[in-house]
């Protein structure tokens, strides 16, 4: 299966909204956006909390259960080029 790049912010969450006090971004290759999210989440120690909350066809949104944090994936068309902070898994 071939491989593409998604984009992958993690920030926390204030009333269930995006509060982006802080926020971690990756570029992950991945054959999915559940495996994009799935390697994120392996890295950052998640494994088993992601609840799917938010599909828009482009943009998929997950919540860390037990945590007042989220993760956005989208496609990778260049986004990490508008950040400093953008770490590759």
């Amino acid at each position: 299966m071939t491989k593409e790049i998604y984009f992958v912010e993690i920030t926390d969450t204030y009333g269930g909204e995006a509060n982006y006090s802080w926020v971690n971004r990756y570029k992950v290759h991945a054959s999915s956006v559940m495996g994009a999210i799935r390697k994120v989440s392996k890295e950052k120690g998640f494994q088993g909390r992601l609840k799917k909350t938010l599909d828009c066809g482009d943009m998929v949104r997950y919540d860390i259960r037990g945590y007042a944090i989220c993760a956005f994936v989208t496609g990778y068309v260049d986004q990490a080029e508008h950040f400093f902070n953008v770490e590759s898994i």
